[in-house]
């Protein structure tokens, strides 16, 4: 509900996870002759932030960020950071991703990492391999007094975030379930909040069989120490729903808890029959 042009010239931060330069192949595959002098501004990943900067006149921060399946969540954290520093007043967060080439589809199976049947298993007993995605979303990102003082609906409070990486782990492509738990410790530790308190988590649950278990470990052992039985921690996965987003898949789960939250309904997890 913000008019465009009451942005121009504000501190309006814009924060976009991405991946692929399938795009700027696609051109390329064309030949010397389909680059011109729009392909630079038109193909890299820094100028699809910059690009809305410059449409919409804003003059905070703009950057993208390329931290694979967890980049537009990168991108919401960084922006949360830019507002609470008051480097930004308002802040434009997201990601997309869109299958145009069949390269990132085969090197991606040629890891083994997708799923023969096509179908999201997550945190399920027949979890072999996740299911590409393709789409994209922006969330809208003030303080909260702010928001208020503008009578602008509010989906969500983000209490808090924090990223870490795995370091060393049994392989490079191997979730260390000791990185994410700490990780959780730290981002409801930020947040204030005692992760016993936590009901939901949106989880990456991409529905593979190695790393569905590690997540869920590192969820049971930071979220579930002091949990009432008659209480249980709620998991989902958006992923069974739409694929995988990738460079977009966090935001999706956002916007999903965000709409959970609104409208105190969970989308069922689908294709679960049996816990992994």
């Amino acid at each position: 509900g913000i008019p465009p042009h009451s942005l121009r010239e504000s501190r309006t931060g814009v924060y976009f996870g991405l991946m692929w330069l399938e795009y700027f192949t696609l051109l390329r595959l064309r030949g010397l002759s389909a680059l011109t002098q729009h392909t630079l501004t038109g193909t890299f990943h820094s100028f699809a932030a910059n690009r809305v900067s410059y449409a919409l006149g804003l003059q905070g921060p703009s950057l993208a960020v390329d931290s694979a399946s967890s980049a537009s969540l990168v991108a919401v954290h960084l922006a949360c950071e830019s507002l609470r520093r008051g480097e930004s007043k308002l802040a434009l967060a997201g990601g997309a991703s869109l299958m145009l080439l069949p390269d990132a589809l085969i090197l991606m199976a040629k890891t083994g990492a997708l799923s023969p049947d096509g179908r999201c298993h997550a945190f399920d007993a027949r979890a072999n391999g996740y299911v590409r995605g393709e789409g994209g979303g922006v969330v809208v990102l003030k303080p909260l007094w702010a928001a208020r003082a503008d009578g602008d609906p509010i989906y969500c409070v983000i209490r808090g975030s924090a990223i870490n990486n795995d370091g060393a782990s049994d392989g490079f492509s191997a979730p260390n379930p000791r990185a994410q738990e700490a990780l959780l410790r730290d981002a409801y530790q930020g947040a204030g909040i005692a992760p016993c308190d936590v009901d939901y988590v949106e989880a990456h649950g991409t529905g593979t069989a190695l790393g569905d278990p590690t997540e869920a470990g590192a969820l049971a052992r930071v979220l579930c120490c002091d949990r009432p039985a008659e209480r249980p921690l709620i998991v989902g996965s958006v992923k069974t729903n739409i694929g995988h987003l990738e460079a977009a898949a966090g935001i999706a789960g956002f916007i999903k808890t965000a709409l959970s939250l609104a409208h105190r309904a969970i989308p069922a997890n689908l294709h679960f029959r049996s816990r992994n």
